[in-house]
C-alpha cells in the first residue's frame, strides 16, 4: 500500500512512487490504464488522494465527456434524459413518459379541440353554402350521384382510419385522411339540410351547439364514470340500427320517427359523455392514448353530427 495516502507519487513525501505491481512513477501511464486494471489492493485507505488529480488534469485514455464518446464501460444511461428514439414527435407521439401526465393530457385536449373546431366550422361553411345559395341547391338535385360518392367515400375512410392504426396516427396522412372525411361527411350534411327550411336547420344547430355544450360540461365535472359503458352503448347502436332497419320497410308514421330520433339523439349524447372521458383520462377507468388525438376528435365529431342530424329529424317531423 502507498506510505502516505495523502500525496501522489512523484511528491516529496514518496518518491518511490506506487507499491510494486501499482503505477509506474510520473503519473498515469501514455497509453492508458495498465492491462490487468486497477492495482489488486484496490483504492488506498482513507478513500481518493486529497491532492486531487496529479498535473495536468485527468488521464487523457479516461473518462471521456457526454457527448464525446459515450459513457464508461459499466456505467447506464442517466436516468434524467430519454433514451434515443424517445420524446415526443411532431405527430404528437409520446414515448417514454407516462401519459397520465397531466401536462401531456392538458395538450392532448386542446388539440384535439382545436381540430375539432376546425371540422365543425367547414362542416357550418356547407351547410350554410346548401341553404343560402341556390344554384349550389340547384347543382345537388340535378346530380345525385354525387350524394353517393360522399356517402361511399364517408364509408370507406371511416373504416380505414378505425382498422389502420398507422393511418390515423402518422401525420400529415392522418390530417389528409381526416380532412377527406370532413369533406365528404359536410357535403352529406349540406344535402341533407337543403331539404328542410332555414329556421328548422338555425334551431337545430342552435340546439346542438347547447345540447353538446351541456353534456361536455357534464363529462367534465360529474363523478360518475361513463367509460364503463362501452359494450351497453355498442348494443344500443346496434338496436337502433335494427330499429331504423325495420322503419324502411314500414309505411311512414309520424310517431314512429319522432321515436326513432329521440332514441337516437340520446343514445349519440351519451357517446359524447363517453367519449369526452376518455379523451380526458386521469380519474376514469379507460382514456385514449394522447397519440390518438385524430381518433378522438373524429369520435367528438361524429357525436355531434348524429344529434345534429336526430334533433333536425325530430324538428322535422313534428311540423310535418
Amino acid at each position: 500500500m502507498w506510505q502516505n495516502p495523502g500525496v501522489y507519487p512523484g511528491g516529496d513525501q514518496n518518491q518511490g512512487g506506487y507499491p510494486q505491481g501499482g503505477y509506474p512513477q510520473g503519473g498515469y501511464p501514455q497509453g492508458g490504464y495498465p492491462q490487468g486494471g486497477y492495482p489488486q489492493g484496490g483504492y488506498p485507505p482513507g478513500g481518493y488522494p486529497q491532492a486531487g488529480y496529479p498535473p495536468g488534469g485527468p488521464p487523457q485514455p479516461g473518462f471521456q465527456a457526454y457527448g464525446g464518446g459515450g459513457y464508461p464501460a459499466g456505467y447506464g444511461e442517466p436516468t434524467g434524459y430519454a433514451a434515443p428514439g424517445q420524446g415526443v414527435g411532431e405527430d404528437g407521439e409520446v414515448k417514454g413518459f407516462d401519459f397520465t401526465e397531466q401536462t401531456i393530457r392538458k395538450a392532448f385536449v386542446r388539440k384535439v379541440y382545436a381540430i375539432l373546431m376546425c371540422q365543425l366550422l367547414i362542416t357550418m361553411g356547407f351547410i350554410a353554402l346548401f341553404l343560402f345559395h341556390a344554384p349550389t341547391k340547384q347543382w345537388a338535385a340535378r346530380n345525385p350521384a354525387m350524394f353517393w360518392v360522399a356517402f361511399a367515400t364517408v364509408f370507406v375512410v371511416l373504416i380505414v382510419m378505425a382498422c389502420c392504426g398507422d393511418v390515423r396516427r402518422k401525420a400529415p396522412l392522418n390530417f389528409i385522411f381526416l380532412g377527406i372525411f370532413t369533406v365528404a361527411q359536410s357535403f352529406l350534411l349540406g344535402v341533407a339540410s337543403s331539404v328542410y327550411d332555414v329556421d328548422a336547420v338555425m334551431m337545430a344547430v342552435g340546439i346542438t351547439a347547447a345540447v353538446c355544450l351541456a353534456l361536455t360540461l357534464f363529462a367534465l365535472q360529474t363523478k360518475y364514470d361513463f367509460t364503463t359503458m362501452g359494450g351497453a352503448l355498442l348494443c344500443a347502436v346496434v338496436i337502433l340500427m335494427i330499429f331504423g332497419i325495420v322503419c324502411i320497410f314500414i309505411p311512414s308514421n309520424k310517431i314512429v320517427t319522432l321515436v326513432y330520433a329521440s332514441l337516437g339523439a340520446l343514445i349519440f349524447s351519451l357517446y359524447l359523455v363517453y367519449d369526452t372521458q376518455l379523451m380526458l383520462g386521469g380519474k376514469h377507468k379507460y382514456s385514449i392514448s394522447p397519440e390518438e388525438y385524430i381518433f378522438a376528435a373524429l369520435n367528438l365529431y361524429l357525436d355531434i353530427v348524429n344529434i345534429f342530424l336526430y334533433i333536425l329529424t325530430i324538428i322535422g317531423a313534428s311540423r310535418n
